[in-house]
């Protein structure tokens, strides 16, 4: 494994040839199929439960990454394939990732609003419980800079949730940073990290295995994550 890290300070890290073309290839194959992942525009969501997305999460180089970047155990809750291709060419506004799936609904503050997705009950989260959260892209394909690579504003992670006006200003007064990797790649981010991605100059896809992992399933007490 070859690594190209920055610093966690800066919220995101990369390490380059993590996984194999024949790797990569084989979990194409495995999220292929329609008749076992239902793909939308942008991708396929809620994908651990599917067995090759679930090996592929505890494989003991994702879970190395997802400790390091968490400083302790991590335990993978919820895998997303992220897709764009000539007839899928989508773009995503700035934002960070505050919503959580969990196992049942509570009244707590800083949490909501509440919302269900294909089944799966979701909440916006405060700061102290997204502190808990690793995610790690894996590259299917290379990210370039033509293909509507991910792009982040380094250390905004560590301004704590933020409202929309709040981060479109940020990104308006900080200059992004494309974050590219070679297919096998994987990319480690946490979900206050300000991103966003904008479309594709090329038909080329550029697919990316989402997985987010977290220290714990229960956050706190009566806070457990849903796996999805």
């Amino acid at each position: 494994m070859i690594a190209m890290r920055q610093p966690v300070e800066n919220g995101y890290f990369v390490v380059e040839n993590v996984f194999s073309t024949v790797e990569c290839e084989h979990l194409l194959n495995a999220v292929a199929d329609p008749s076992v992942v239902v793909r939308g525009r942008a991708g396929s969501r809620h994908l651990m439960s599917q067995s090759e997305i679930r090996r592929v999460a505890s494989d003991p180089r994702m879970l190395r990454l997802a400790h390091e970047a968490l400083g302790t155990e991590a335990v993978p809750y919820r895998a997303t394939l992220f897709e764009k291709s000539e007839t899928a060419n989508w773009l995503v506004v700035w934002h960070q990732d505050t919503a959580l799936p969990l196992r049942s609904e509570f009244d707590m503050p800083g949490w909501g609003p509440w919302s269900l997705k294909s089944g799966v009950l979701y909440a916006h989260a405060p700061t102290w419980a997204l502190s808990h959260i690793v995610a790690l892209r894996i590259h299917l394909d290379a990210s370039t800079q033509d293909n509507g690579p991910l792009r982040i504003i380094p250390s905004s992670h560590s301004l704590g949730v933020m409202n929309d006006a709040e981060v479109f200003a940020l990104a308006r007064s900080k200059t992004p940073v494309n974050c590219l990797a070679g297919r096998g790649g994987v990319m480690a981010m946490y979900p206050l990290l300000v991103h966003s991605s904008g479309k594709a100059q090329i038909s080329a896809p550029r697919r990316v295995l989402h997985i987010e992992y977290a220290d714990s399933l229960t956050l706190a007490a009566d806070i457990r994550l849903a796996i999805s």
